[in-house]
């Protein structure tokens, strides 16, 4: 039986995004492959950042290369990066190696079962990746020119006078939260019982709760 190692990511820590999706969907073609799941690496951070810079995809690599495993399992090209460079580098680490990388959106592995770079693919991920960090390069200028002509016009920036919530106001409104995480209830349970984000709990944590 083949190993794998899941690699999930999302750019955001906040509570619309998570990585279940991308695991639960890669766990499922593991199981129809006959693949058996060595591990599950998972971040959340944005996929521009230098491998340097990702504490959690660095720990992915090496224990790939380390662990002997057969295949990184991934939702989408995205997930390794928006950066061309950064992509073919955690690439050619992994090839080095003998991993290959298995892109779920494309159905594609990136080596042929006797270990050569699979031609197909790579001519796409490079493609993909350069596409990518085109259309990212795109929406920050748009950004950006946005902004110019808001501030041109005389708009200003940031929260509008009065929009910050009072310290007050945030203790009334997160009155049960804040008695709850004083009774030792863990983050993740107080934002089940509650109905809110983790993020939110881990704020009024480190606001209200004194160590």
């Amino acid at each position: 039986m083949k190993t794998a190692v899941i690699y999930a990511r999302v750019s955001s820590s906040n509570d619309r995004q998570d990585t279940s999706r991308q695991i639960e969907d890669l766990k499922k073609y593991a199981i129809s492959q006959d693949i058996e799941i060595v591990n599950i690496f998972q971040e959340h951070i944005s996929g521009a950042k230098k491998i340097e810079e990702r504490q959690v995809l660095g720990e992915c690599l090496e224990y790939c290369k380390h662990e002997s495993v057969n295949i990184l399992l991934l939702s989408e090209l995205s997930r390794l990066g928006r950066s061309t460079l950064q992509v073919l580098r955690s690439l050619d680490i992994l090839h080095e190696s003998k991993v290959s990388v298995y892109i779920q959106n494309l159905g594609l592995y990136t080596l042929q079962p006797n270990g050569e770079v699979n031609p197909i693919a790579s001519i796409m991920v490079t493609v993909l990746a350069e596409m990518a960090n085109i259309e990212r390069s795109n929406i920050q200028y748009r950004l950006n020119s946005g902004r110019a002509n808001y501030i041109a016009k005389g708009g200003k920036l940031g929260r509008k006078t009065g929009s910050t919530k009072t310290d007050d106001k945030k203790k009334e409104e997160y009155k049960e939260v804040i008695a709850l995480l004083r009774k030792g209830y863990s983050i993740r349970n107080i934002a089940k019982l509650q109905s809110i984000g983790i993020s939110t709990v881990q704020r009024i944590k480190n606001q209200f709760i004194k160590p």
